[in-house]
């Protein structure tokens, strides 16, 4: 993808077990960005992403807010220095 920019992104909150993975993942498709999303021993969620920045600044601003019955209290992203090669988005259990 041209213009590409890849970004590590960790949650911390109520992340597990409210949908957080499947809501990233819709909004994933949504921004047009390509990545994976887990969940980590830690009871945070971690995703990494990639995409126009325009679309990832969208694609963050809903992951701040998360789905219901979710509460967001943390969102750590770090720009990463190469662009992940990955084509779609997939949630990886």
């Amino acid at each position: 993808m041209e213009n590409s920019i890849g970004k590590k992104i960790r949650v911390r909150g109520r992340v597990q077990r409210v949908g957080f993975r499947l809501f990233v993942r819709d909004i994933a498709e949504a921004f047009d960005i390509n990545g994976t999303v887990r969940n980590s021993a830690d009871g945070s969620v971690e995703i990494e992403a990639s995409g126009s920045e325009e679309n990832l600044r969208s694609f963050i601003e809903q992951i701040e807010i998360g789905p219901t019955g979710s509460r967001v209290e943390e969102v750590d992203v770090v720009t990463l220095s190469g662009v992940p090669v990955i084509s779609g988005f997939r949630i990886i259990p």
